[in-house]
């Protein structure tokens, strides 16, 4: 029991002597948690553990005052995170660095029990050059003994120029038996490259001077390097930077200290700045989740993948209550995540944090702490009155009862208890709810009915990502307006368009009849430019023209943007008509071809100074209505306003109440807006598909709101003169179709 630090002795500040000092948790704990603690430590760590259970997150924060520091987080599931320590450092970095800060935490899991952290010695607000790594150990995850090597002063024979040393890791080479460590150093005149040595017996230094791992064959800088091992192959991510291709890549050796190969393209999966790309497997599964520093922005992306080459953003799943730089995920055993909640408590966790429950609507679950109030919806598969939410909660803390329930009478009782045995009653309510409609973040949704194959198609712009920066279009599948088949990526403009590779938004489709023959007209932005693609099925693949279709602005008009197309096959002449426009509303005739457009026939239709973007045009009993999105799609109060015409090109009446659907604060429903509709054949029944901030996160994004939506689908109704009603936004959606 020698390494464990009395409680006396825990609340005196530790002392850093030399190179090597014993690191005291920040956090004062009482003499009941220290006695949890001892106990807990008691047993041999040598000795096999537990099966895997919980992931310990390591990160620091930030580039400000006491942000440069070591912090624990603490996930069930891999992808929702919870602060540690109330998001408070966990070790001092003052007392183990050289420059009073430390960035890029790697925790490796030793065969010997051992645990081995690395650490960047590096405190911003002094630049960002620096000469050493901070190398620690320990046997439980709290107390940590560290030592500083500074390259140039341990090697000054080979690099005592070197004025950067970024991101270190350790991986263990199995047929030396050692650990190896890996990391970028730079030298004037030169690039960032990866370079590695193993550590020493007690894991305080450096065997011998570092040697090339890899740099990058681009020339450019190669940092943040981060080794998996799967199918024999050692995976080397890393981050280049450049104006061309920067971002995260993949090289693949048969060996772990030679031989990289890079691959093609980038891994990461957006067009924002990224760095510090961590790779952990999930427990029990054949997935891999990438996760990488989007640090201009404040996010965090995680991807996930089954062979480390092909990733998909799965950021709806992912939450945290605390925003990371640069980190690295542990895989632990209950009785670890139990050692560092005694250890390292927070007094912001909530009760309830998910379901995993087939059927759920995670993402959309509301969790009221103040009034211990739970709502999950449950997609309309679902049967409610024999449930299990299978609730997911902090480490450690327990719920009753367990298991299947019947929900369908109302809400039911649940008691939680935490680790310390506070018990707390919360009321769950379990609803149908077909609102979202698709799983995920999508936007702009444009909606057909296709006479040759029977069904509905939906066609939205995939969200997600940071400013707009989506390159791809997706499309689903109906014949009940409420399930929805994925059909997959129709149109990626970096593969199949060659005249834009971004900004893909806002697309809309007509099938029409070619010489006899079903053909589909797709039309979408792409960098603020409209083009137009063409297959054979509604699902694809289709073929860019090669052209855009809209690259101009119609005369008189200088601002806004030409985005936002939406074509209409006048019902009475037969008449294609192409729609387009943000800051103004234009339209013009179409060739026969689809493919082409009449410029002698460009008129401007703005209808007043509420427009905005989105427009959508349909015909019902000799009325065209022309419907448009008023306000910003960031804004909680972006709704739906309409006109009315008696031809498709004008002159437009505006009712003196033209409002179509708006934000509904009792239901936290905000952003309704970018609209289609959709006409039931053989009915009056219409319903009009929109999108809407992601419920309930959403209204707490600021300005992420605008590219964080959901599709819906509810009724819409009309009046006997034609005019529409107003449209209430609900949860429930539509209960389905014919």
């Amino acid at each position: 029991m020698e390494n464990f630090i009395p409680i006396a002795d825990k609340r005196r500040p530790a002392v850093f002597k030399g190179t090597r000092s014993l690191i005291i948790s920040l956090a004062m704990r009482n003499a009941v948690a220290l006695l949890l603690f001892l106990s807990f430590n008691s047993c041999n760590l040598a000795e096999p553990r537990e099966e895997y259970t919980h992931y310990l997150f390591a990160y620091f924060t930030g580039n400000g005052a006491g942000e440069e520091a070591v912090r624990y987080a603490l996930s069930s599931d891999g992808y929702n995170y919870y602060a540690l320590n109330d998001n408070e450092p966990v070790i001092d970095s003052e007392k183990i660095s050289t420059t009073g800060g430390v960035r890029d935490p790697h925790i490796l899991r030793g065969k010997d029990g051992t645990y081995f952290m690395v650490l960047t010695d590096l405190l911003s607000k002094n630049g960002w050059t620096n000469t050493a790594m901070i190398m620690l150990t320990s046997k439980d995850l709290v107390h940590w003994e560290s030592s500083v090597v500074d390259i140039p002063k341990a090697f000054p024979d080979t690099f005592s120029k070197v004025n950067r040393v970024w991101a270190p890791q350790t991986i263990y080479d199995d047929e030396k038996d050692k650990y190896m460590v890996y990391f970028s150093m730079l030298e004037p005149g030169s690039y960032d490259k990866i370079y590695y040595a193993y550590a020493n017996a007690d894991f305080t230094g450096l065997e011998s001077a570092p040697r090339q791992l890899f740099f990058n064959p681009n020339k450019m800088a190669a940092i943040d390097g981060d080794i998996v091992k799967k199918d024999g192959k050692f995976h080397l991510f890393y981050k280049t930077e450049g104006t061309k291709d920067k971002g995260i890549k993949v090289a693949i050796s048969d060996k772990l200290t030679s031989g990289y190969g890079a691959l093609e393209g980038n891994v990461d999966q957006t067009d924002e700045a990224v760095e510090g790309s961590g790779v952990f497997k999930l427990i029990g599964s054949d997935k891999y989740i990438l996760m990488y520093d989007m640090y201009m922005s404040g996010k965090y992306q995680f991807t996930e993948s089954t062979d480390l080459k092909n990733f998909k953003v799965v950021d709806e799943q992912v939450y945290m209550n605390f925003h990371p730089r640069h980190g690295s995920v542990l895989p632990i055993t209950a009785e670890e995540s139990e050692r560092l909640l005694t250890q390292f408590p927070s007094r912001k966790v909530p009760g309830i944090l998910s379901s995993k429950a087939e059927g759920a609507k995670p993402i959309n679950m509301v969790v009221d702490e103040e009034n211990k109030e739970v709502y999950l919806p449950v997609d309309s598969k679902t049967d409610i009155s024999r449930f299990d939410p299978n609730f997911q909660l902090f480490p450690e803390n327990s719920l009753s009862p367990m298991g299947v329930r019947d929900f369908s009478k109302g809400p039911l009782d649940y008691t939680l208890t935490t680790l310390d045995g506070k018990q707390e009653r919360y009321s769950v309510r379990v609803s149908k709810a077909n609102n979202p409609v698709l799983k995920g973040y999508y936007a702009d949704p444009e909606i057909i009915y296709s006479e040759k194959h029977g069904k509905y198609y939906l066609y939205p712009t995939s969200d997600g990502f940071t400013g707009w920066s989506g390159t791809y279009f997706k499309a689903f599948s109906s014949t009940d307006l409420v399930n929805w088949h994925d059909e997959g990526i129709l149109l990626d403009l970096k593969k199949d368009v060659s005249w834009a590779d971004r900004n893909a938004w806002a697309p809309s489709l007509v099938e029409a009849k070619v010489d006899g023959n079903y053909r589909y007209f797709y039309y979408f932005t792409a960098a603020q430019k409209i083009g137009v693609a063409v297959s054979d099925a509604p699902t694809g693949p289709f073929k860019d023209s090669g052209r855009p279709l809209i690259d101009f602005k119609p005369d008189g008009i200088s601002g806004g943007q030409e985005i936002d197309p939406d074509v209409f096959i006048d019902t009475v002449s037969g008449t294609p008509y192409l729609y387009w426009g943000n800051g103004y509303l234009a339209v013009a005739e179409l060739n026969a071809d689809m493919l082409s457009l009449k410029k002698e026939t460009v008129k401007v239709l703005t209808p007043d100074k509420t427009f905005r973007e989105g427009a959508e045009i349909f015909y019902r009993n000799g009325l065209y209505y022309f419907l448009w999105s008023e306000d910003d799609t960031r804004s909680p109060n972006y709704r739906v306003r309409y006109a009315t015409a008696k031809s498709p090109l004008g002159p437009l009446n505006i009712p003196e109440d033209n409002l179509v659907i708006k934000r509904d604060d009792s239901q936290q429903i905000y952003g309704t807006g970018h609209n289609s509709v959709i006409h039931v054949p053989g009915t009056d029944d219409w319903y009009i598909v929109y999108h809407r901030f992601s419920r309930p996160k959403g209204i707490e994004m600021g300005d992420a709101a605008g590219y964080h939506r959901e599709v819906c689908i509810d009724r819409m109704e009309f009046n006997a003169d034609g005019s529409i009603k107003p449209v209430k936004p609900t949860l429930e959606g539509v209960q389905g179709v014919d």
